[in-house]
């Protein structure tokens, strides 16, 4: 029987034990934050939780154009709907608990082994785990899969203190709401963050050393989110980059590289991720690391040391907890000898929980833009949807991208509510090859906002 020894429990950890399991290997999981790792404990889970509840909010300066008033009996909107944060906090932390008790609960009934501990290699061949009091177990192995994930990156002029200056995996601890939150960061986790918290009432202001959000996402989409971000009420710092971040008493300033500062009662740091990798042995094991730390893999999840892989995070190759995933299932099928087909980032669909959402796959607006993909594209705005117009919906838009000779669906781009649900049929099309003409006679249901897919799918017909 192939002994197969996981270090870390996040997606890729705990999805490849259970296809492990299931081919019939001796698994063993070694992990010491908790099963889900941070997308469950810390990250996806909670923060999609706090989004949720801030995506109600969200809705309700929209609902008088349906007719609903929000006004308490004195006739005051601003006394009728309230938040406790403290409340929605404990309600984010107990369902990752919860969700990290049935991953749990998911490897024991497969017969998959779980030990508490901090893990590391010694030699490729071996795993050493060591428990909270200190002590040493040695686990020989076939093969061995690193999912150990990443950390909030942090700087010497920005320490998280845990009260007032925060990582993204501490707010969870606020039990008093801000006053006023500064988020420093305008890329995914700090657009996020601020879309909740601008949701939710508080006032925000975004630190984005960039001339605009969301500097890697599509340019469009990236217009429309911060567009609406301003007409809530948001401040919108754009070139603004972080020089130090300072706490005195309840007051929290972020100075600027020009000589500016902003003041406020919290600050958000969203400054990126260093992989979790330091003190595992790995080098000396043979893992070769890049000059960030990321681990180095392939297609298949390979590192550089005979029967080594490495998945999610902490090898960088794109942190989404759906990436994680599929690289540790990979890696299993390619010790197993079960069908495998190398990792496809071309097809991997992603979203930001803003409001609105902004869903991708597939080719992109710069690759097309550069020159490197040659693509006929059209852009259709929601404002135009029968579903929209009956459910208030003004922002947003469906963009497809076809090939010029073949017309397969290349990529897509879905701003607006539920984006990332709208975005499978897109991904659907680009991963199964589709043309614009198969996509548009597709039957969808009327009215819907997915008809805008097809809608567009039209609009590139050629004759």
């Amino acid at each position: 029987m192939t002994r197969v020894v996981i270090i870390g429990g996040g997606p890729g950890g705990y999805e490849s034990a259970l296809v492990a399991a299931q081919l019939g290997a001796e698994v063993t999981v070694v992990d010491t934050d908790g099963l889900g790792g941070s997308a469950v404990l810390t990250d996806c889970v909670p923060s999609k939780t706090l989004i949720a509840t801030a995506e109600v909010m969200a809705e309700l300066p929209r609902s008088s154009v349906l007719g609903i008033t929000t006004q308490d009996h004195e006739g005051d909107a601003a006394g009728a709907v309230g938040i406790d944060l403290g409340r929605i906090n404990a309600r984010v932390k107990q369902l990752a608990s919860d969700q990290s008790a049935d991953i749990a609960t998911r490897l024991t009934s497969e017969g998959v082994t779980v030990v508490q501990g901090r893990g590391r290699l010694d030699g490729p061949g071996r795993v050493v785990a060591t428990a909270a009091d200190g002590t040493e177990t040695s686990y020989d192995a076939d093969a061995v899969l690193i999912s150990t994930g990443a950390s909030p990156r942090t700087l010497p002029t920005a320490r998280p203190d845990g009260e007032r200056i925060l990582t993204w995996e501490q707010v969870y601890d606020l039990q008093e709401t801000p006053t006023k939150m500064i988020v420093v960061g305008s890329g995914v986790t700090g657009a996020e963050f601020a879309s909740a918290y601008n949701a939710l009432g508080i006032e925000v202001t975004l630190v984005s050393s960039r001339d605009r959000v969301l500097p890697g996402e599509d340019a469009d989409a990236a217009e429309v989110l911060e567009e609406v971000f301003k007409r809530r009420g948001m401040e919108v710092l754009g070139k603004s980059r972080m020089k130090s971040v300072s706490r005195d008493g309840d007051t929290v300033t972020v100075e600027l590289e020009d000589g500016r500062s902003v003041t406020g009662s919290h600050c958000l740091l969203a400054l990126g991720s260093v992989p979790n990798t330091t003190g595992m042995g790995l080098e000396d094991a043979g893992v070769a690391l890049d000059a960030g730390g990321f681990i180095t893999v392939d297609r298949v999840s390979r590192t550089t040391a005979r029967g080594v892989y490495a998945a999610g995070d902490c090898t960088g190759v794109f942190m989404l907890a759906s990436v994680a995933a599929m690289q540790g299932r990979i890696a299993m099928w390619h010790v197993l000898g079960d069908a495998v087909a190398p990792l496809d980032l071309s097809i991997v669909a992603s979203n930001v929980f803003t409001s609105p959402e902004i869903a991708t796959v597939g080719v992109s607006q710069n690759a097309v833009d550069a020159g490197e993909v040659k693509a006929d594209g059209v852009m259709l705005p929601l404002a135009t949807n029968a579903r929209a117009k009956m459910q208030g919906i003004q922002d947003g838009f469906v963009k497809l991208f076809v090939s010029p000779h073949s017309r397969r669906v290349l990529g897509g781009v879905v701003v607006g509510p539920r984006a990332s649900e709208l975005i499978h049929p897109i991904a659907l099309a680009v991963t199964m090859k589709v043309t614009a003409d198969q996509l548009a006679q597709t039957f969808t249901v009327y009215p819907s906002l997915s008809g805008s897919i097809a809608e567009a799918a039209r609009r590139l017909h050629q004759s």
